[in-house]
């Protein structure tokens, strides 16, 4: 069993900036591939961005490519999101997950092991 808590949300205007983080407890957290889903009032959970577990390989949904970066440290078993020039429909509760396995995906059924959100509000 793999624990995911996430922190960093919170309230920003537009064209700011935040950074989340996931740490992960438990059994290992080294060899996972790790992801950040949002959720959005009304909306389906969507893919955000993931990292594979080494960190050497990234993937972004078109609409944060430029302006979000995902990273890892795996000496403190936390991967981190970093989120620039926010806009309002970057709104959402942002999810951390992790599969069970090394490589990244996409697909929210694919990552076993989900944290609880942390709530990013941007204001216009």
């Amino acid at each position: 069993q793999v624990q995911l808590v996430e922190s960093g949300g919170g309230l920003v205007q537009a064209g700011g900036s935040l950074r989340l983080s996931c740490a992960a407890s438990g059994r290992t957290f080294n060899g996972k591939a790790m992801g950040w889903f949002r959720q959005a009032p009304g909306k389906e959970r969507e893919f955000v961005c993931a990292i594979n577990w080494s960190g050497s390989s990234t993937n972004y949904v078109d609409s944060v490519k430029g302006r979000f970066t995902i990273s890892r440290d795996n000496a403190k078993n936390t991967v981190y999101l970093q989120m620039n020039s926010l806009k309002p429909e970057d709104t959402a509760v942002y999810y951390c997950a992790a599969r069970s396995w090394g490589a990244l995906s996409t697909t929210p059924s694919e990552y076993i092991y989900w944290g609880q959100g942390t709530q990013v509000t941007v204001s216009s």
